[in-house]
C-alpha cells in the first residue's frame, strides 16, 4: 500500500474513486471497477457506497 487513500486525478472514469483505490492497493483499477459494478448490480448498495466514497475520499 502506498500512503494515504486519495481519489485519482489521472486514472478516472467518473470520480477517480476506483483509480485511487487501485493505486493505494497496488492493483489494476479495472479490477476494482469490475468489482464495484458487480456490487451495484448484485447487491444494489454499490452506487450509494461509490457516491459516499466520492464525497469522503479527498482528491490528490
Amino acid at each position: 500500500m502506498s500512503g494515504k487513500l486519495k481519489r485519482s486525478r489521472t486514472d478516472r472514469m467518473i470520480g477517480g474513486v476506483c483509480g485511487g483505490i487501485g493505486k493505494h492497493l497496488g492493483i489494476d483499477p479495472t479490477l476494482i471497477r469490475l468489482l464495484w459494478a458487480a456490487a451495484i448490480f448484485i447487491y444494489g448498495t454499490g452506487l450509494l457506497l461509490y457516491i459516499l466514497a466520492w464525497i469522503i475520499i479527498p482528491e490528490e
